[in-house]
């Protein structure tokens, strides 16, 4: 199974409504560790990202992503926005000149865009980020894909990684962000990026499943 623009573009109405589900989830989960407000400035970014979609459709894949990296960049406050820019600005990069999307090339978007959210935050596996499950999730689809797999057995693969590395949160202390400022105290909260970097992988996994 290819994933098309059709099928991007339904990728990211499913996350508006998951982030618009889980906002106070989220900003509970941000409340314990930092600023309180990461789920009410996903909502607002996600909701802003559906409706220049739908006012002004991109014409291929790529387009698609750069058009959310812009919107996420200037409607999300702190450094949640820069840096979900620059993931969605980094996958559309590997998505030019592509009509459609092979296995191959969705867990290529998935590493740039881990990628660059890497080298901006200079964060690393184990700090309590996004990082923290976006790593074990794009090294899960990339076994899964130099392994044979197919498109809905990479998607499982990286949205469980994922989730085990979301929950492994919970015991790490911050040392990146406010939650660094805690200290100690950091221990025992889950982290809401790495929280809101599963239902990235999930909500794919959902809409992209054949």
């Amino acid at each position: 199974m290819a994933v098309s623009r059709q099928d991007v573009l339904r990728w990211l109405s499913e996350l508006q409504k998951v982030f618009a589900e889980n906002r106070q989830r989220l900003t509970d989960l941000d409340s314990a560790i930092g600023d309180g407000d990461f789920g009410i400035s996903l909502d607002r970014g996600f909701t802003a990202v559906q409706t220049e979609l739908t006012a002004n459709p991109p014409p291929d894949i790529r387009a698609v992503f750069q058009n959310v990296a812009t919107v996420l960049i200037k409607t999300m406050g702190g450094s949640s926005g820069p840096l979900l820019g620059t993931f969605f600005l980094r996958a559309g990069a590997t998505c030019a000149d592509k009509s459609e999307l092979a296995p191959a090339d969705v867990v290529a978007l998935f590493q740039a865009g881990v990628d660059g959210i890497q080298q901006r935050g200079k964060a690393a596996l184990g700090d309590k980020t996004m990082l923290d499950a976006l790593l074990p999730a794009v090294d899960a689809m990339r076994g899964a894909l130099d392994g044979g797999s197919g498109l809905a057995e990479i998607l499982d693969w990286g949205a469980a990684a994922a989730e085990a590395g979301m929950r492994a949160t919970i015991t790490m202390q911050a040392r990146k962000g406010r939650g660094s400022y805690l200290g100690e105290r950091s221990v025992g909260h889950q982290d809401p990026g790495a929280t809101a970097s599963y239902m990235l992988f999930k909500a794919a996994e959902d809409v992209w499943r054949p």
